[in-house]
C-alpha cells in the first residue's frame, strides 16, 4: 500500500488514485532558480534551475546554466546523468580567475557525489573526483585548492529536514560525520577531526574557520561552537562558544585580511533558517563583539566585500535591507550604512547577493508575492533583470503588509487578497515553520496558494513572536511559552486584518507545516474561532515528542530544560493536554521518515480527535522527510486541503 489515509467515522483506506483530481489543462509552471554564483571577474553568472512541478513543488529535473552578465550568451551544461530525477547539480564555486566553475553532481538513486569543473561557455566538462558520500559547499582557496564538506558513507542526505535513514538494527554505533576536506590529486585530504560534524566553514589563510559539534549532525547544531581547523592535521581549536543555550551561531565569514570572522548569533530553531545579531571575533580568538545589540531587525546572512567591509542582509519587518555594517577597522566603528532596501525577497550566498571580486557586480534571485523569480545583476541597489524565464506570469492577488500591536509587541504579517473578490471572504491563516523563521514575499505560481486565491479565499501570513524580523528580544519571546503568546499575536492579527478587508469571521481556517502544524493543532484546542484546520508535520504532545524526534537539542533553548527535568513546561504547550476543547475539523499529514516531527505525533492527534467524534482525517506519505518532495504526494495534499476547506468553510 503506497498511502495510508484514515478518515474519522468510519475509518477507511483509500488509494492515491482515488483522490487526485481528473487531469485538467496543463498549467504554466514556474521556472525556479535554486542557486546563483557570480564569477570573480564579474563576467558570468552560473545558476541551478528548473521548472517546478505542476503541483507546486521544487523542480524535479534541474539544469546548470551559465550566462554572460551582458545577457548576450547563455549555455546549458550537458550533465553526464542527463535529464533524470535526482541528477542534482549543486554547490557552485568559481575559481579565482573565473575560468572554471566547480560543482557537485548527485548520482541518481544514491547519496554519492561526483565533482566536476566546466568552462564559462559550458565546454570542457571535466570530472575531478567521485565520492561514496555527500559533498556540499565547494570553496576555492589560496593557490587554487578546492575545499568542501563531505560525509563518507552517508546513509541519508545532509540535514534534519531530509528523509531519515531506516530505523532498524543496532543504532548505538558511531554516526557519519561531515568533515572539511581538500581535493588533492584526485583524493580527499581531511582537514577536520573524524569525530566532529562541521556545519559551515570558510577559508582562513591556509586553514579554516567553521561551526562544528561532535556527534550526531542532525541533532547537535544547537550546541555547535566556532573553531579554527589546521589544514595539515585537522586539529580543531575552539575560539567562540555561545554564552547560553538560547544562542546558536551561523554563517561564519572570514575577512579578506584573515584577521576577523563574523557570524550571526541568536535563538534559531532550524539549521539553515538564520536570524539574529551580528558578531565579530578575531580568528586568533578573544572576546566577540555584538555589532547590533537591541536592534529591531534580524540578520539573515552576511559576507565581506572586496574592500573589507562587512555586508549584512537584514529582515526588518516587511523589508529586506542590505547594510554596510563595519569597515573592518580595529576600533569597531559600526556604520550601518544602508546599501539597498526592498519589499521583495533577495537570495544570494554573499550577504543576500552573489558578489564578484574585484568587480562590484552582484547577482541575486529576486521575487515577491506578485512578481515571479528572476536573476538580476548589477551593483547593489542598481540591479536589472538578467533572465525573463517567467515573463508575463502573474498571481491573482493583491498583497499588503499589515502591522498591529499585541501584548506591547510590534507584530507584522502579510494579507493576500484575491483580485476578483466580492462580498465577505473566507480567510485562511498560514503559519510559517520555525518558530525561528518568517513569512516573506515569495511567488507561489501553480500550487495550493494560487488555488485558494482563485477559489476566493483571503490568505493571512503572520509573523508572531518567535519570528525573525523584529530583533532578538522578539525572536526569544515565546521561550517557555510556545503557543500561548504566539496564538494571541495571531488572533490579534486576524482582528487587524478584518479592519483592512471584508473578512467573514465565521469562515476562518488555519494551516501550516512543522511549527505551523503545531500551531494549527494548538489553535483548535485553545479556541473555536477556526472552523477548519490542516496540519502538516505537526506536534501534538511535547512530552512524547521529546523521545521520538532526532533533533531534541533544539528543545532546550525553547523550553529551558529537558522534559525529564521540567515536564510541566512541556505539558502546558501540548495540544493533547487540551484535546477535549477541540471541536474544529482537522486534516493532518506527515512524511513517514520525518525525523523532525515524527509521524506518531500526527497519528496521536488524529486518534484523539477520532475518539472524541471530531471530524478528522490524516495521511502518512511513504519515503518523505520533513516536507514533501514527491510531486504525487504534493498534488495529493493540495487536493485534500482544497476539499477540506471547501467542505468546512463553505
Amino acid at each position: 500500500m503506497n498511502l495510508f489515509s484514515h478518515i474519522s467515522v468510519p475509518a477507511v483506506v483509500v488509494c492515491l488514485a482515488a483522490i487526485v483530481p481528473a487531469a485538467a489543462a496543463p498549467e504554466r509552471v514556474v521556472h525556479r532558480f535554486l542557486d546563483v554564483a557570480m564569477s570573480p571577474d564579474g563576467r558570468h553568472v552560473a545558476s541551478v534551475e528548473g521548472d517546478s512541478s505542476p503541483s507546486g513543488g521544487e523542480p524535479v529535473i534541474r539544469s546548470l546554466v551559465i550566462r554572460s552578465v551582458d545577457g548576450k550568451q547563455s549555455a546549458t551544461v550537458a550533465l553526464p546523468c542527463g535529464a533524470v530525477r535526482e541528477c542534482w547539480p549543486a554547490s557552485l564555486a568559481w575559481n579565482a580567475d573565473g575560468t572554471r566553475l566547480a560543482f557537485a553532481l548527485r548520482k541518481p538513486g544514491t547519496h554519492a557525489r561526483t565533482v566536476y569543473t566546466v568552462a564559462p561557455d559550458a565546454s570542457a566538462l571535466t570530472q575531478l573526483f567521485a565520492f561514496d558520500g555527500t559533498i556540499t559547499d565547494l570553496r576555492y582557496g589560496a593557490g587554487g585548492r578546492l575545499a568542501m564538506l563531505a560525509v563518507a558513507g552517508a546513509k541519508k542526505e545532509v540535514g534534519a529536514t531530509q528523509a531519515g535513514a531506516p530505523i532498524t538494527g543496532d543504532l548505538g554505533g558511531p554516526v557519519p560525520e561531515q568533515r572539511i576536506a581538500i581535493l588533492d590529486g584526485g583524493k580527499l585530504d581531511w582537514a577536520s577531526p573524524a569525530d566532529m560534524f562541521v556545519y559551515e566553514y570558510d577559508w582562513a589563510g591556509n586553514g579554516f574557520v567553521g561551526t562544528a559539534a561532535p556527534g550526531d549532525g542532525d541533532n547537535n547544531w544547537w550546541v555547535a561552537k566556532l573553531y579554527t581547523f589546521d589544514a595539515k592535521d585537522g586539529a580543531a581549536n575552539a575560539i567562540y562558544a555561545p554564552p547560553d543555550a538560547r544562542h546558536q551561531i551561523a554563517h561564519p565569514a572570514v575577512s579578506p585580511d584573515g584577521r576577523w570572522v563574523a557570524f550571526v548569533g541568536g535563538i534559531m530553531s532550524d539549521f539553515g533558517s538564520t536570524g539574529g545579531d551580528v558578531y565579530v571575533v578575531e580568528v586568533a580568538g578573544g572576546t566577540a563583539t555584538d555589532a547590533s545589540p537591541g536592534t529591531h531587525m534580524s540578520a539573515r546572512s552576511l559576507a565581506w566585500s572586496c574592500d573589507g567591509h562587512l555586508r549584512v542582509q537584514y529582515l526588518a519587518g516587511d523589508e529586506t535591507r542590505l547594510v554596510d555594517a563595519w569597515d573592518g577597522n580595529e576600533n569597531h566603528s559600526w556604520s550601518d550604512t544602508l546599501l539597498a532596501s526592498t519589499k521583495m525577497s533577495l537570495r544570494g550566498s554573499d550577504g543576500g547577493v552573489s558578489a564578484a571580486c574585484p568587480s562590484r557586480v552582484t547577482a541575486a534571485i529576486r521575487e515577491s508575492f506578485a512578481a515571479p523569480p528572476e536573476i538580476e545583476v548589477g551593483e547593489i541597489g542598481r540591479w536589472h533583470d538578467l533572465t525573463s524565464a517567467n515573463a508575463g506570469m502573474r498571481m491573482p492577488l493583491t498583497a499588503q503588509s499589515v502591522e498591529w500591536k499585541s501584548d506591547g509587541f510590534d507584530v507584522q504579517g502579510w494579507l493576500l487578497l484575491p483580485v476578483a473578490a466580492k462580498g465577505k471572504l473566507p480567510l485562511v491563516t498560514i503559519v510559517h515553520g520555525g518558530p525561528g523563521a518568517a513569512a516573506t514575499p515569495g511567488f507561489s505560481g501553480p500550487g495550493l496558494q494560487r488555488d485558494m486565491l482563485e477559489r476566493g479565499y483571503a490568505l493571512f501570513l503572520p509573523n508572531p513572536r518567535g519570528s525573525f524580523g523584529q530583533g532578538e528580544a522578539f525572536a526569544a519571546a515565546n521561550v517557555r511559552d510556545l503557543g500561548h503568546g504566539d496564538l494571541r499575536d495571531i488572533l490579534a492579527g486576524i482582528d487587524a486584518v478584518e479592519h483592512e478587508a471584508p473578512i467573514d469571521d465565521h469562515r476562518l481556517g488555519i494551516t501550516g507545516g512543522s511549527y505551523g502544524g503545531f500551531m494549527t493543532m494548538w489553535a483548535v484546542t485553545q479556541t473555536n474561532r477556526f472552523k477548519a484546520g490542516v496540519a502538516g508535520a505537526g506536534i501534538a504532545n511535547w512530552q512524547s515528542y521529546y523521545g521520538e524526534n532526532g533533533i531534541d537539542e533544539w528543545m532546550i533553548p525553547y523550553f529551558g530544560a529537558s522534559v525529564y527535568d521540567d515536564p510541566q513546561v512541556y505539558a502546558r504547550s501540548s495540544p493533547i493536554d487540551f484535546i477535549r476543547n477541540a471541536k474544529t475539523p482537522v486534516f493532518a499529514y506527515v512524511g513517514a521518515n520525518d525525523i523532525e516531527c515524527p509521524a506518531p505525533q500526527t497519528q496521536e492527534f488524529w486518534h484523539a480527535l477520532h475518539d472524541l467524534g471530531v471530524p478528522t482525517s490524516y495521511a502518512i506519505y511513504p519515503g518523505e522527510g520533513h516536507g514533501l518532495r514527491d510531486p504525487a504526494h504534493i498534488a495529493d495534499v493540495r487536493a485534500r486541503t482544497l476539499a477540506w476547506f471547501a467542505k468546512w468553510l463553505r
